[in-house]
C-alpha cells in the first residue's frame, strides 16, 4: 500500500491498519536503535506520514511505546505461562522469558522515568490495567509452581523480576563505545553484569528467602 493510499485511510479496518503500521514502525525503530532514540518524526517517516497524521492515533511518541510495553506485558504472560506448563521452574520461567523479550525489557527500563510522561489519563489507565493484571495472574501461577511462596510473595518475585529487568538491561546491553572500552580494560568488565545469570541469581535467592521474612 503507498503511502498516499495510506493517507486516505477512512474504514474502521483501514484505520486499524495504519494503527498497526504506526506501531510496527516504532517496535522496529526500537529494536535497532533502543527506543529513547526514537522520534515521533522518525516513527512518521517510516510510516510515509506527516507527523500531525501520527498523532491523530498517539498524542505522543510516549503512548506509541506505552501500548508496545503493554504488548510486551502480555507477550510475557503467555511466555511464562508456556514455560511452567512444561515444566520448567518458576525462577527460570520468569529469568528465561525476559531475556528472550529484549524489547520489552528495554521499555521496562524507561516505564516509570520516560512513558508515563507526557501521556493520556486513558492511555494510562489502558496500559496500568494491563500490567497490573499480568502481574496478578503470574503471581498466581508462581506460587502454585512455588509452594512455599503465598500469593502475594508470588506477586513480589513476579514485580522483582521486571524491575530486576530493566535495571539490567541498559547495562547488560551497553553503547558501542562502552564495549570498546570493555575490550580495551578487561578490568571495567565487571560494570557489565551478565543479564540471565544475575537475573536468574537474585530472583532464586529472593524466591528462598520471602518465607523467612513472613
Amino acid at each position: 500500500m503507498s503511502s498516499q493510499e495510506f493517507a486516505r485511510a477512512r474504514r474502521p479496518e483501514q484505520k486499524q491498519q495504519r494503527r498497526d503500521t504506526i506501531l510496527a514502525a516504532a517496535r522496529g525503530l526500537a529494536l535497532e536503535q533502543g527506543a529513547n532514540r526514537v522520534t515521533l518524526g522518525s516513527v512518521a517517516e517510516v510510516v510515509g506520514l506527516a507527523k500531525s497524521n501520527v498523532i491523530r492515533y498517539f498524542s505522543t511518541r510516549e503512548e506509541i511505546f506505552l501500548v508496545l510495553a503493554a504488548e510486551g506485558w502480555q507477550q510475557w504472560q503467555d511466555a511464562v505461562t508456556e514455560r511452567l506448563e512444561a515444566g520448567d521452574d518458576a525462577v527460570g520461567a520468569l529469568a528465561g522469558t525476559l531475556v528472550e523479550l529484549p524489547l520489552f525489557c528495554d521499555l521496562l527500563s524507561v516505564t516509570a522515568t520516560v512513558l508515563e510522561h507526557n501521556i493520556s489519563l486513558e492511555a494510562a489507565r489502558t496500559f496500568k490495567h494491563t500490567a497490573l493484571g499480568t502481574i496478578h495472574a503470574l503471581a498466581a501461577q508462581v506460587s502454585r509452581s512455588l509452594p512455599e511462596l503465598t500469593e502475594n510473595e508470588g506477586r513480589d518475585l513476579v514485580t522483582t523480576a521486571t524491575a530486576l529487568a530493566g535495571m539490567l538491561y541498559p547495562v547488560a546491553t551497553p553503547p558501542p563505545v562502552l564495549i570498546e572500552l570493555y575490550d580495551r580494560e578487561p578490568e571495567l568488565a565487571a560494570a557489565r553484569p551478565p543479564l540471565l545469570p544475575t537475573l536468574h541469581r537474585t530472583l532464586a535467592a529472593l524466591a528462598a528467602g520471602l518465607p523467612t521474612l513472613r
